[in-house]
């Protein structure tokens, strides 16, 4: 498509922003509550809510207080939302074992859950990472992770979540093959209807930085995960890990993190055609919190404007922390 326009004064672009409503008539991008994804963190015990000290706003809960917010997210119109667990010191070994235990703390919040908020969908993480005593995705012997041998431990995962009642599986661990491996044993073991969303394009960025705090990983961390998260200045191995993850059974694709990568996002929209999410990550939120908290932006324009970006950029969806209160904002209406 080539945009043809007159000459001024035949053509005047500032006559259609002239007004609230000329501007609403000719907007191209809408943003409404429908496409939020609400991340959560929960944590062991009851009646907790933990704050999260570098994602102000934020906060641990324990699975009673996460079933409260469940319905809360429901209430306001929200479709999903994310589990990632804070788990216990004493759990984590280098085996992740704790990671297919049905009764780990991701399980339990699954169940109860879908037990009190069935229509809300339940989103969960597969990674090694908030069990691995090492701190990474993968399983690590010598220093090195393990790319197949985490690939079963994940596929593992992968089924007692499905089990519990997880509606999206979100496998975010970056080994090669895990998508084809987790397809192939949800349908033998009858979950051909629970969903993939890959972390397709998943890059070693610095903007994870609150996010590990929240899950307790930052500590355990040994080295870094640039062997297997993607390097930040590559575009076109993103739309090959997209293409491989579709063809091995992927529903839906991620781009992580999010505003730093929409050419990422546009690019795996207009190539793909798939349904297309994008994470804005604990560090462009607690950026967006920091500069407002200072007085130095309007923080809930910036909020809503940087999820319009997604929009814009092709995104079907966002997860993100913000998801509560751009739902009391847009109370169910699109953003105009």
């Amino acid at each position: 498509m080539r945009p043809i326009s007159a000459p001024t004064p035949q053509s005047r672009f500032r006559r259609l922003r002239a007004s609230p409503a000329l501007r609403s008539l000719v907007q191209e991008n809408t943003l409404t509550v429908s496409d939020l994804i609400w991340p959560v963190f929960v944590r062991d015990g009851e009646g907790v809510s933990e704050p999260v000290l570098s994602m102000p706003g934020v906060n641990r809960l324990s699975v009673d207080n996460v079933v409260k917010a469940a319905q809360q997210a429901a209430d306001w119109g929200i479709p999903a939302i994310c589990l990632f667990p804070y788990t216990d010191a004493s759990l984590k070994t280098k085996g992740c074992e704790e990671s297919w235990n049905p009764d780990n703390l991701t399980n339990r919040a699954i169940r109860a859950i879908k037990a009190a908020v069935p229509q809300i969908a339940v989103m969960t993480d597969v990674a090694l990472d908030p069990y691995n005593a090492d701190g990474h995705d993968g399983l690590v012997r010598d220093g090195i992770i393990l790319n197949d041998e985490s690939v079963q431990a994940l596929v593992k995962m992968a089924l007692v979540q499905a089990e519990a009642g997880a509606d999206i599986l979100g496998p975010s661990d970056m080994m090669d093959g895990r998508i084809g491996a987790m397809r192939s044993a949800l349908e033998a073991h009858g979950h051909s209807n629970v969903a993939i969303m890959s972390y397709s394009a998943k890059y070693a960025s610095a903007f994870y930085g609150p996010f590990r705090d929240a899950v307790g990983a930052s500590g355990a961390l040994k080295g870094d995960k640039k062997t297997y998260q993607m390097n930040p200045a590559n575009g076109d191995e993103a739309m090959r890990l997209i293409e491989r993850d579709l063809r091995e059974g992927a529903d839906m694709v991620m781009v992580k993190p999010g505003m730093p990568y929409l050419d990422i996002c546009r690019r795996a929209k207009e190539m793909f055609g798939a349904p297309t999410f994008a994470y804005q990550v604990s560090g462009e939120y607690a950026m967006i919190m920091a500069a407002a908290a200072n007085g130095w932006i309007d923080g809930d324009k910036a909020m809503l404007e940087s999820l319009m970006a997604f929009k814009r950029a092709g995104c079907d969806g966002v997860l993100t922390y913000f998801a509560p209160r751009v739902a009391q904002l847009l109370g169910g209406a699109a953003l105009a």
